[in-house]
């Protein structure tokens, strides 16, 4: 594991989503900034950046090793967010932020377990059909649904200046939320599906 091209890559990768999110903020059109959002995910999928949600939904098929990858990919993005969250303080992030950490945090949860699927989803379709189609499909889709992006948080956190422990708390329960989304369809791959020749409903 090389750990300083991980953490550099991991920082880029962080600058690319907080790109993203400030078209997405700025943008007077919330489906026409949804799209724009996936431009962070494009570039990090072209060069092959480090990002957690790129990276959790493969775990399962990885040595135990690979969770200390996945510490610094998190380190890595926050520092990337945060470098552009300060460069870029946005009244729409202090807007969008306070009614993120108002919400009740089991709802915050499940809205990141669901962004966690579509994370999955564009990232799996890039890996394995060399196909961007997932990106600018699932990515404006967990951005006009309302779900949670533990990373893409870290650049509106950043960009309103909410250092708190609110946020902390927030920041970690979507975390794990994108963890278990991003695992939900490899799990099930690995332990449920038996490849039934039956045809699906």
């Amino acid at each position: 594991m090389d750990v300083l091209k991980i953490f550099v890559s991991s920082i880029l990768a962080g600058v690319m989503i907080g790109i993203g999110g400030s078209v997405f903020l700025q943008s007077d059109y919330k489906f026409v900034g949804a799209i724009l959002f996936a431009v962070g995910l494009f570039g990090i999928m072209s060069f092959k950046l480090h990002l957690y949600t790129g990276k959790a939904g493969y775990i399962l098929e990885n040595k135990p090793i690979f969770l200390a990858e996945i510490l610094i990919i998190i380190v890595g993005n926050f520092i990337g967010c945060l470098a552009m969250g300060l460069a870029f303080p946005l009244d729409q992030a202090v807007v969008l932020v306070d009614k993120k950490l108002s919400a009740d945090l089991l709802i915050v949860f499940f809205k990141a377990i669901c962004c966690g699927i579509l994370m999955f989803i564009a990232v799996d379709v890039y890996k394995t059909k060399k196909s961007f189609l997932g990106v600018f499909v699932c990515v404006p889709a967990f951005i006009l649904a309302g779900f949670e992006h533990s990373i893409a948080n870290m650049f509106f956190l950043s960009s309103a200046g909410a250092f708190t422990m609110d946020a902390f708390i927030f920041t970690l329960v979507v975390l794990l939320g994108n963890a278990v989304g991003c695992l939900a369809i490899p799990a099930y791959k690995k332990y449920l599906d038996k490849e039934d020749p039956a045809p699906s409903a």
